[in-house]
């Protein structure tokens, strides 16, 4: 190959490490502005998770591209070996954050509602009027759902706890709180306490409730967390019980 062919292909990938960089951080502004628009009420969170496949696709089409590039310029002059080298960090990222998404919501059964009693699972009453049309409802889903969860959370069962009912709501509160829960109902008297949780990126809200009645001398602590839109948690409503859990009895300890 000829000098004049060999300048031709370094300045191709020059062209090309730029495009793939480009194109790799658009797919990662894309990717952040799937959760912000939902936020916003731009769209919804649907149309976000669409936006998160595209970007996983420009992503990985911006990771070739940047390869390309690089290989074609033979990372000459450093600029291009930089322009090539962020396309393809920023392209790998945009691919695996979504692609470990995915792993997550297959590892875990397509549920939203888990609860220690699915017998008798606490009910939600202060939450109800927050949520919107089209949210799940806050009932509990019922059997089926409860024999997914047996199978999937067998650690996720009743509290029955020595301290009397008082001293197991106040834990119960503590360890809301610590869990930067918003409470948004505590009744002592009647032992219910509602709190809900707002994730970081898409803002999605999931409404957790404890019930706390006396048990002889001791007390019995039931909690159910459910989320108000989607089909499956990706495991973090089981997530958050048994966080809930740990932090209780170590309130009580």
């Amino acid at each position: 190959m000829n000098t004049g062919q060999t300048k031709g292909l370094v300045k191709i990938g020059g062209r090309l490490a730029l495009l793939g960089m480009i194109a790799a951080l658009a797919s990662a502004l894309a990717m952040a502005a799937s959760g912000f628009g939902y936020r916003l009420d731009l769209w919804h969170f649907r149309t976000g998770f669409t936006i998160i496949r595209w970007s996983f696709w420009i992503g990985a089409g911006a990771v070739a591209v940047s390869l390309l590039g690089l290989i074609l310029s033979k990372g000459k002059p450093p600029r291009v070996l930089a322009v090539a080298l962020m396309g393809i960090a920023v392209g790998v990222a945009t691919v695996y954050i979504p692609w470990s998404w995915k792993r997550a919501l297959d590892a875990h059964p397509y549920i939203h509602d888990i609860t220690t009693d699915i017998l008798n699972p606490p009910a939600f009453v202060a939450v109800k009027a927050l949520r919107k049309e089209g949210d799940n409802p806050a009932e509990y889903d019922g059997p089926e759902v409860a024999a997914q969860q047996r199978e999937a959370y067998p650690e996720i069962v009743t509290q029955i706890v020595a301290a009397d009912k008082n001293k197991a709501f106040a834990a119960v509160e503590d360890a809301l709180r610590s869990m930067n829960m918003e409470i948004v109902a505590a009744d002592a008297a009647a032992g219910r306490i509602e709190a809900t949780h707002t994730s970081l990126f898409y803002g999605f809200k999931d409404d957790i409730v404890v019930r706390v009645e006396a048990e002889g001398s001791g007390a019995r602590v039931d909690v159910r967390s459910k989320s108000r839109v989607g089909r499956s948690d990706v495991g973090q409503n089981a997530k958050r019980i048994r966080t809930f859990i740990r932090k209780f009895r170590a309130n009580l300890a």
